[in-house]
């Protein structure tokens, strides 16, 4: 479904990205782990056309995504969930959820996903009429993941989906995760909670300082004495 190779990403003179390579099969949930600064969130960046990459290739199916803008990516069936959420917090939920649906030209299209969308979040209809910068935390995260659905995308990019939630929303975030791929939705997940992003993957890629320095089979990763090291805590 998606390939990249030799994917390499400049900030000026510094490199974020080193010549890193990997891939996403239809259906599946992949992982990428790592400290700050491992170039996580700058790999999905140069997915989705956010930063174009210095050099490398990444093909989505049958098409190149490399000099793309971000919306004809949305458009090819790709949707992003930003690190931080970046919703637009004096729009009111049902509004923020609209925006993610900027593309379709039908109103029943709209209200066919929404009706997908609160099967997952019931919460969010509940929510429908509040600004959705006065919503917790979890719910912030629900509504950031549910407005990237409603392009009805086919590969979903999660940056840091449980940052600054609790535990018991941390594993709420988790199920809904495990949900979304149940529908065919593939995945590909960025987190510094490794046990999170191992134990929801079937495939992970370690990275650090840019370069890709570990990859294999998620329940592998998650016995790997390195890797309990360094991101379990083990």
């Amino acid at each position: 479904m998606l390939d990249v190779k030799d994917l390499r990403v400049r900030y000026g003179a510094v490199e974020a990205v080193k010549g890193v390579s990997f891939s996403v099969s239809a259906g599946s949930i992949v992982s990428l782990i790592g400290a700050n600064g491992a170039g996580k969130t700058t790999s999905l960046r140069a997915l989705t056309g956010l930063v174009r990459p210095s050099s490398g290739e990444v093909r989505f199916e049958t098409a190149s995504l490399l000099g793309r803008a971000p919306h004809e990516i949305v458009g090819l069936g790709i949707a992003h969930v930003p690190e931080g959420r970046r919703l637009f917090p004096k729009m009111t939920v049902l509004e923020n959820l609209k925006m993610g649906a900027y593309r379709a030209r039908r109103q029943k299209d709209i209200a066919s996903t929404l009706g997908m969308i609160y099967e997952h979040f019931p919460i969010l209809k509940e929510r429908g009429r509040q600004l959705a910068g006065s919503l917790s935390g979890g719910e912030q995260q629900m509504l950031a993941i549910a407005r990237a659905l409603m392009s009805r995308p086919k590969l979903l990019l999660l940056d840091e989906p449980s940052m600054g939630l609790s535990p018991i929303m941390t594993a709420e975030i988790g199920k809904i995760i495990r949900q979304i791929n149940d529908r065919d939705v593939s995945i590909i997940l960025v987190e510094q909670n490794a046990m999170l992003a191992l134990t929801l993957a079937q495939y992970g890629y370690v990275l650090e300082t840019g370069s890709l320095v570990m990859q294999g089979n998620a329940q592998e990763l998650l016995r790997d004495e390195g890797v309990k090291k360094a991101y379990l805590g083990i």
